[in-house]
């Protein structure tokens, strides 16, 4: 037989194969039991039924990270004690690699797999199980069958002791609150649930039914919360002209040192210190907090980078584009608020000008580009070590940072036309509602393109694949504003070391800045600093106290057991510290722009 007919054959064959195991992967049924008999111990229990087989071998798959959360978590490591039985007899499920199960299904067409899940790892993006109540991160607690990853699942739970509530985005089944339906696996995925006595208190916006889930207690006044929230979805669905879900749940941890959130399609989970609803600092936080996982509905959840979805559960998702994925809704997350008229326009300046500090006081800066930043999340940006600082920087702070100038660049260009909202709509129209995929990176430079009325290939080529510094004078002086730092006058001598003090009064280096004086004198991390020319020190605070740059010191260490002493010559302090201003005497062209920005 001849080679093309060869790979004729060969591809119908795997087609045939495909066919046949789509056809029965359609007719299999899938339903889940959660229980808890022992959720003092941080256990779920977990039983799977999946009738009307129709193959001859079942594997089954835990994914090892869930999205938005961009690491390689490993969930198949909490599960234990995985059986499977058929027809009342026990069958073999061996597993065949890290997170997955196989059984030989030939002649079965029901199988019950039981399997217990430990949950006690404390974040918005991990199952945590207690008695007060169950927080399932699906990605971590169900194993699905694979290639039936579009086939619907019934979850019935059974809540332990007195629990008597299920907070999640998935429909009841006949209005029974502890049975849900879940269309598909990338839903179930993406769909989180809370188990417990969680305080639950709701309202309407734009079409859409909120719930509110409090877990946790705290000085959070429901009233308020809900005026307030409504507001920062009005201001969001404004910006995409629709809000596409017909339930919302954001799933609120309260405890008393808590943060970060993560977005789901149809649902959020927050975390929050609960007594910092009545501090109006703590409280911008937390709504700000709101805002950005909010956003997230539209930019990531629909309108995604075209690798984010469908999603590939077994392995990474790289993709180059989280400075607009991750960094833009960070941009709005304080735009949004800022437009609410909740605050004052110098609290939304302090927003911006954290994010100004944040990334001036990084080396890294000068070496990772924001487009590699988000390519290396993976294994740089969840994976932090002593020395991050010095070669990586944070695509969620310098993609909020090129939103702004976008946002402004599109806004000067238009003479107040156009904004940002504008490319964010044009895209989102485009690749969800009308193409129905993801975007490119070179789709979503067209639209700003589009709005800005003029090509962006030098933007590009110095801020998203570059490393030239940011003029924020430039950006800022289209609606009237500079930036001042505070510092520059200063002539303090610095170190350029983090420390930590040890409960025994121990001085411990925990960072080294690059180009600093312990940098190039040799200071190093885990260093136990205990004398600076002789005298002894006790006080982080006091190390360098009425020195100046060009000083020379003399630094004692104790360095794996062993005291050295190190000579260092000071330099002057390289931090800035940024204050947005206003320009003397704003043009007519700059008010335009400065009003079409803040909503002034």
């Amino acid at each position: 037989m001849k080679l093309t007919n060869l790979r004729t054959l060969f591809f119908l064959t795997i087609f045939i194969m495909s066919t046949t195991i789509s056809k029965a992967a359609a007719n299999a049924q899938i339903t889940y039991n959660v229980s808890f008999p022992e959720a003092q111990a941080h256990y779920a229990d977990i039983e799977m039924h999946i009738t009307s087989l129709q193959q001859n071998t079942l594997e089954l798959k835990m994914p090892v990270w869930t999205p938005g959360s961009y690491l390689v978590r490993e969930f198949a490591k909490n599960i234990e004690s995985l059986t499977a039985e058929a027809n009342g007899k026990p069958i073999a499920a061996p597993k065949i690699n890290k997170n997955t199960w196989q059984i030989v299904t030939k002649g079965i067409s029901s199988v019950t797999v039981k399997y217990r899940v430990y949950a006690f790892e404390l974040s918005v993006r991990t199952s945590f199980i207690d008695a007060s109540h169950g927080f399932l991160s699906t990605t971590g607690i169900f194993i699905y069958p694979a290639n039936m990853l579009h086939s619907p699942a019934v979850i019935h739970i059974k809540p332990y002791k007195n629990w008597d509530k299920v907070s999640t985005s998935l429909d009841m089944v006949n209005n029974d609150p502890f049975t849900r339906l879940s269309p598909s696996f990338d839903i179930l995925f993406d769909s989180p649930i809370e188990v417990g006595n969680q305080d639950v208190f709701g309202f309407d916006a734009s079409g859409v039914h909120y719930e509110i889930c409090m877990y946790g207690g705290g000085n959070y006044d429901k009233e308020k919360l809900k005026a307030d929230i409504r507001k920062i979805v009005d201001q969001e669905a404004a910006v995409f002209g629709e809000n596409p879900n017909k339930h919302y749940v954001f799933i609120v941890h309260n405890r008393q040192r808590n943060g970060g959130g993560l977005e789901h399609l149809s649902s959020t989970v927050l975390g929050a210190s609960r007594d910092n609803y009545t501090n109006d600092k703590g409280y911008q936080s937390f709504l700000g907090l709101v805002a950005h996982e909010h956003f997230h509905l539209w930019n990531v959840k629909r309108l995604r980078p075209i690798v984010l979805g469908p999603f590939d559960y077994d392995n990474e998702n790289y993709t180059t584009n989280l400075w607009i994925a991750e960094g833009f809704t960070e941009y709005y997350q304080g735009i949004i608020v800022r437009r609410t008229q909740l605050f004052p326009v110098q609290n939304y300046f302090d927003v911006l000008e954290g994010e100004f500090n944040v990334l001036e006081n990084l080396p890294g800066k000068n070496v990772q580009t924001v487009a590699e930043s988000s390519f290396d999340a993976w294994i740089k940006a969840y994976r932090p070590n002593e020395n991050s600082n010095n070669t990586t920087i944070s695509y969620y702070n310098k993609g909020a940072i090129i939103g702004m100038m976008l946002d402004l660049e599109i806004i000067n260009d238009s003479k107040g036309k156009y904004s940002l909202d504008d490319a964010m709509k044009y895209m989102y129209t485009q690749y969800y509602k009308i193409k129905k995929r993801g975007y490119t990176d070179a789709e979503f430079k067209a639209a700003f393109e589009k709005f800005a009325g003029k090509k962006l290939d030098d933007f590009y080529a110095r801020y998203i694949n570059g490393l030239t510094p940011i003029d924020y004078n430039k950006y800022l002086g289209y609606a009237g504003y500079k930036v001042e730092d505070e510092l520059a006058d200063k002539n303090d001598a610095a170190l350029g070391i983090t420390t930590t003090t040890t409960a025994a009064k121990k001085i411990i280096v925990t960072s080294v800045q690059r180009g600093t004086a312990a940098y190039i004198d040799g200071i190093n991390v885990n260093d136990e600093i205990t004398a600076i020319d002789g005298t002894l020190v006790t006080d982080a605070a006091t190390l360098i106290n009425g020195k100046n740059p060009g000083d020379k010191i003399e630094v004692t260490v104790t360095r794996d057991g062993q005291a050295m002493t190190l000579p260092v010559t000071l330099l002057k302090s390289n931090r800035v510290k940024y204050n947005i201003v206003t320009v003397d005497s704003p043009t007519e062209q700059q008010m335009v722009v400065r009003k079409k920005w803040l909503s002034i």
